[in-house]
């Protein structure tokens, strides 16, 4: 006869045979059975409390951007359930494989609007990949087995676990459950061979190839593909904010970011390029600008696993199913080995033109006070450009993906669908348990950080040594660019009146240094790198600087806006 156990003791079991060792949580009423059970399992099970759900969700996505297994929150019913809702929805449009586990009361209190009860799964259904209620413990096992494949198969994604406070405490049978197959669920895609040779026959013809490196190529693992497929074809490589760090950026044929505050080149060169090859992105608007106008010259092959993505946006030409790490291998073996050399010289222009009139100015300038471009280039250069870099949202975002280097994948974390304000303390948290032994630099504005400032906290009790850098330019600093920029630089409610950072860092028991003139700046990021833990480097920068160049809302892809 097996043995019976609670259902909260069979959560505990299920989470170990996923191998998960890292949670983020936050105790409950709801799910107190739970963190009941989980005190047995300390051994094998690491609980990090959080201050707030909300900064468990985005823990669980750092951690699982930088590691690429499923990020774990615990959390209870009610408001500590929809205390997670903007991470998951965060999760679900970057595609983050997160598993939220929320308390909610039993079953036999549904639908009567009991103490903190919530239709969580109706809450979460549009924004996760499955919502599923938890109400007998002997489903457990089953459930969790479910969650963990769906989360991190296909295109990855937020799975909710609503866990009924019933099944907490019911007594099953448990046995372990090992998941790979869904009937109605295809998270790979067969690859249509038709597909695969024209589009290679398409590549092979190209006179001005263009490839759009997304976080499909992280996602799956295909970062030694994507390189062996551009360098065989020789092809020039635009990456999107959350494919940045899937190919080094000191690779000869990377020519920088796309988008709205991306680099020149790449963003003129897509209105010129006569094949377009996007791997493993979804077309976002700030990438493409006006649609109407967006590479109309050019014949689009697009690789994706996520068949709801092909033509969403962009029509294509080629569409080519499943995982880029199979179907990049594929065309790589019958691309023909060329040499694009007039084609990649031409993006030199317009790379001297964005150098001399934007980084120049932002990166190296002679005087005047700091830049949040300068802050960011010396402190990649301080960890030799091999750090993880989390950002939070805004022109502290934008800043620090121009112009932070990167030399390893799985690199960057930030909000990218969501623009999610107060993203970067909790996710550098988990971005810090989920690759300890890396250096992690969060970059973050005075805005932002207020946001989730109370994880702060967290900080202290873990000692997590995340190496943040406050760029403090006392304002809402992306709104105001916009205000300056089309509202007449009528500044409604942009202007912030900040605490001091040193003292609120000194009640956490953080180290922490204040910057005023760059003639401090090498010497405090030293410091900052040089301290064991955690360590708050506040730069006070230019309070009126602006992220060039820029495409504006509405305008086409090409036409990108140099000074303002």
């Amino acid at each position: 006869m097996k043995e019976k156990i609670t259902g909260s003791e069979a959560l505990m079991r299920s989470l170990e045979h996923e191998g998960v060792k890292t949670i983020f949580g936050y105790p409950g009423g709801a799910i107190m059975p739970v963190f009941d059970a989980l005190y047995d399992h300390l051994d094998k099970l690491n609980h990090v409390l959080v201050r707030h759900e909300q900064g468990a969700a985005h823990a669980a996505q750092g951690f699982a951007r930088v590691s690429g297994k499923v990020g774990v929150c615990l959390v209870t019913s009610g408001p500590g359930a929809t205390n997670t809702i903007t991470g998951v929805a965060d999760a679900m449009i970057d595609s983050t494989p997160i598993v939220v586990i929320a308390g909610q009361v039993g079953a036999g209190l549904l639908g009567t609007d009991a103490f903190q009860e919530v239709d969580l799964v109706g809450v979460t259904q549009p924004i996760t990949k499955w919502s599923y209620q938890i109400r007998r413990a002997e489903d457990v096992a089953w459930a969790v087995a479910r969650a963990f494949y769906i989360a991190r198969s296909g295109r990855p994604g937020p799975v909710v676990l609503d866990f009924a406070k019933n099944a907490q405490t019911e007594m099953t049978e448990y046995e372990p459950v090992d998941l790979d197959f869904i009937r109605s669920y295809d998270p790979d895609p067969e690859t249509d061979p038709k597909m695969v040779a024209e589009a290679v026959r398409l590549i092979n013809e190209a006179q001005k190839p263009l490839v759009l490196v997304g976080q499909g190529v992280e996602l799956g693992n295909a970062q030694e593909e994507l390189r062996a497929f551009v360098e065989k074809g020789d092809m020039p490589c635009g990456c999107t904010l959350l494919g940045l760090s899937a190919l080094p950026s000191g690779h000869r044929l990377n020519k920088g970011m796309l988008g709205m505050h991306g680099n020149l080149g790449p963003n003129v060169k897509t209105n010129e390029c006569d094949v377009l090859i996007a791997v493993g992105m979804r077309f976002d608007d700030r990438v493409t600008g006006k649609l109407e106008t967006y590479a109309r010259q050019a014949k689009v092959i697009h690789l994706d696993v996520d068949p709801s993505e092909i033509g969403k946006n962009v029509p294509a030409d080629v569409p080519v199913l499943g995982n880029c790490k199979r179907t990049l291998a594929l065309l790589t073996e019958l691309v023909q080995p060329q040499k694009h050399t007039e084609w990649i010289e031409s993006f030199k222009p317009y790379e001297e033109k964005e150098f001399e009139q934007v980084i120049r100015k932002e990166v190296f300038p002679a005087q005047g006070p700091v830049n949040m471009g300068e802050v960011v280039h010396a402190v990649s250069e301080a960890t030799r450009n091999e750090a993880v870099l989390v950002t939070d949202v805004g022109q502290n975002q934008m800043m620090a993906c121009r112009y932070f280097r990167f030399t390893k994948s799985r690199s960057i974390v930030t909000s990218g669908g969501m623009g999610t304000m107060g993203f970067c303390l909790p996710a550098a948290i988990g971005a810090s348990f989920g690759c300890p032994e890396r250096t992690v630099c969060a970059f973050m504005g005075d805005g932002g950080l207020q946001m989730t400032m109370q994880e702060l906290g967290t900080v202290m009790e873990q000692q997590v040594p995340v190496k943040m850098i406050l760029l403090n330019n006392n304002y809402l600093g992306n709104v105001r660019q916009w205000q300056a920029m089309f509202f007449n630089r009528r500044y409604s409610f942009t202007p912030m009146m900040n605490p001091d950072y040193m003292l609120v860092a000194s009640a956490y028991g953080i180290p922490s240094r204040r910057v005023t003139g760059r003639e401090e700046l090498e010497d405090a990021i030293q410091e900052m790198i040089s301290a064991e833990g955690p360590f708050l480097l506040e730069v006070c920068v230019v309070e009126e600087g602006n992220v060039l160049p820029m495409t504006p809302p509405g305008s086409s892809v090409n036409y990108m806006l140099m000074e303002c």
